[in-house]
């Protein structure tokens, strides 16, 4: 993962850049993703509970889709 100051920069950066999202996305996967794991009682939730936290907060195209 790379961060830009643009979609301007990605662009000059890579021919295919692949999937961009701001930053603010970025912060809402991290809690979702990783807010409870030192919570005593945490357990993965496995291939569906993360593509719970992708679609959450809005990456679901086929880029983010997980196998399993």
């Amino acid at each position: 993962m790379r961060l830009f100051r643009s979609e301007e920069h990605v662009r000059r950066a890579y021919s295919q850049p692949g999937e961009t999202f701001p930053v603010e996305q970025l912060w809402r996967l991290a809690l979702g993703w990783y807010g409870d794991r030192l919570a005593p009682d945490w357990q993965p939730g496995g291939p569906a509970g993360l593509r719970a936290v992708l679609g959450e907060v809005g990456l679901t195209g086929p880029f983010w889709r997980l196998a399993g």
